[in-house]
């Protein structure tokens, strides 16, 4: 039964068309469980987010389908799990496309509907079918080819290069006498946490368009000049925020303003973002008939930051157990929150299990959409949970994929199965290195699990892990030995999932 639900096959059933409510989602970079005032933290203030929450419907159980950037986008806007295309890691200078454009997206699904769509921010999933990368030449395919109309935006991320900005298939501000060169210093404003500054270079002119501090103030005014421009058709934006990526560059503004030091202030600096989409939205009568979903890409991260961060006593997941890139539940558990005024009932919460590949099944249902068998085949239809309208649970497993493909792991109800020891992520073993995390961190956070003793992982620990979510959340029990049953199951069920594919692609 759980392959069924596995795979994917609660498309658009029991949902009713809406009339076109614009949708916005703003996929945050690396906000942890416990990053905003709704979820519990103190130590920040997002009185935007906390008033999205008390005008909506937050999500406790809501989860990415990685704990990993890339692969976690690929999920929201494919419907599909990214363990099904082998991919775990993050992808970064030279690499290419990883949807194909034959696919269905959620931006396709959207603009059949007559939406006009937008991806404004952090792209991350690449661009061409080239063999090389060529950032000189027109980045096509891309998002424009996924569904998208307009795109503008970071195209990898914050801390690799290039240090430039895209729109729709070309390099702003990139002039033919001055092109990136690959293996040239980047001159750009440099900060500790930013990598591989020596991996492209050369497009002054580009480069100094992009203004780390800036970052955040340049997406949003793409986001709210685009909104406005939305008056004659219902619209989709997909707004991925850069914040609160590493490295941590508020504006000035932000700098110092909060008690969880330069981690807290890009908190900050996100929590305004919000507040001045939602106020566009104000201005512009767009509120009632505009439905906002707020989530995260994966967990909080325990970089030099994030460890600053915790010794001021700031718990980016809360009391979940390990970090991004971890297949425990502080790498991929994620805030949700969706508000849709006089259909999402105000002040409510839910336990409702949900994963963020749903989100394409979800809009098409939103939308009338009919899902072939063969699309988005690890998306649920989520609508009914927004409405608080399901009788029954909609999903009773996933498959979530850390960065260690040894990890990967499977939820069925109750049950969380990771199919190696420890979490599958980062683990440096010293306080203040950038991958720090694993069972080396745990001195230090004062995480605890009983495979884990003085930062490492006990002789006599099982070769794998299952936990009891429900009642063990914070995942200090392995009882894996105690429920060999339960392993095995599990075990195949997950191996079922990823063999299904293998099959599928060879047809």
């Amino acid at each position: 039964m759980l392959i069924v639900i596995l795979l994917g096959y609660f498309k658009t059933q029991g949902a009713e068309k809406a009339d076109n409510p614009n949708v916005i989602i703003i996929n945050v970079d690396d906000l942890g469980y416990g990053d905003t005032g709704a979820y519990g933290a103190t130590h920040v203030k997002t009185p935007a987010i906390d008033m999205l929450a008390s005008e909506g419907r937050m999500f406790t159980d809501a989860h990415s389908a990685s704990a990993v950037c890339s692969p976690s986008r690929f999920a929201l806007i494919t419907g599909q799990y990214p363990a099904r295309i082998d991919l775990y890691e993050p992808i970064f200078l030279k690499s290419t496309l990883v949807i194909d454009t034959a696919q269905i997206t959620i931006a396709k699904v959207m603009k059949s509907a007559g939406y006009k769509t937008a991806a404004i921010g952090k792209w991350h999933l690449g661009f061409t079918n080239d063999s090389v990368m060529d950032w000189n030449k027109e980045l096509k395919p891309g998002p424009l080819e996924l569904g998208f109309d307009y795109y503008f935006g970071v195209p990898i991320l914050n801390s690799h290069p290039p240090f430039v900005y895209v729109e729709n298939h070309h390099v702003v501000g990139l002039t033919p006498d001055d092109p990136l060169v690959y293996g040239k210093h980047a001159e750009t404003c440099w900060f500790p946490e930013k990598f591989e500054l020596d991996a492209i270079g050369g497009g002054r002119a580009a480069h100094a368009l992009y203004d780390d501090r800036a970052v955040g103030t340049t997406l949003k005014e793409k986001a709210v000049n685009w909104i406005k421009k939305q008056k004659d058709k219902p619209f989709f934006l997909y707004l991925a925020t850069t914040n609160i990526h590493h490295p941590f560059t508020p504006a000035p503004r932000f700098m110092g303003t909060s008690d969880a030091g330069r981690y807290g202030d890009f908190i900050h600096e996100l929590d305004w973002i919000v507040s001045e989409i939602e106020k566009t939205l104000d201005e512009e009568g767009l509120t009632e008939n505009t439905l906002l979903i707020f989530t995260s890409d994966n967990g909080g991260m325990l970089n030099q930051g994030g460890q600053d961060a915790w010794k001021k006593g700031h718990k980016m997941n809360g009391d979940l157990l390990g970090f991004k890139f971890d297949a425990w539940e502080g790498g991929h558990r994620i805030p949700f929150i969706a508000r849709w005024p006089g259909k999402i009932q105000p002040e409510s919460k839910t336990d409702e299990l949900l994963c963020n590949v749903d989100l394409l099944a979800t809009m098409a249902a939103l939308v009338g959409y009919p899902l072939k068998d063969d699309e988005a085949i690890d998306s649920y239809n989520m609508l009914p949970a927004l409405l608080n309208t399901n009788k029954k649970p909609i999903r009773d497993g996933m498959v979530i994929s850390p960065s260690q493909k040894k990890n990967i792991a499977i939820r069925k109800g109750k049950w969380m199965y990771i199919s190696a020891q420890g979490g599958g992520g980062f683990e440096a073993s010293n306080v203040g290195e950038h991958m720090f995390g694993g069972p080396a961190a745990f001195p230090f956070t004062g995480e605890e699990n009983s495979d884990i003793q003085n930062g490492s992982i006990k002789p006599d620990a099982p070769p794998a892990q299952l936990y009891d979510i429900i009642a063990d959340p914070y995942e200090k029990e392995n009882i894996y030995n105690e429920h060999p049953e339960i392993v095995r199951e599990l075990k195949e069920q997950l191996e079922e999932v990823l063999a299904s594919e293998k099959a599928r692609r060879k047809q």
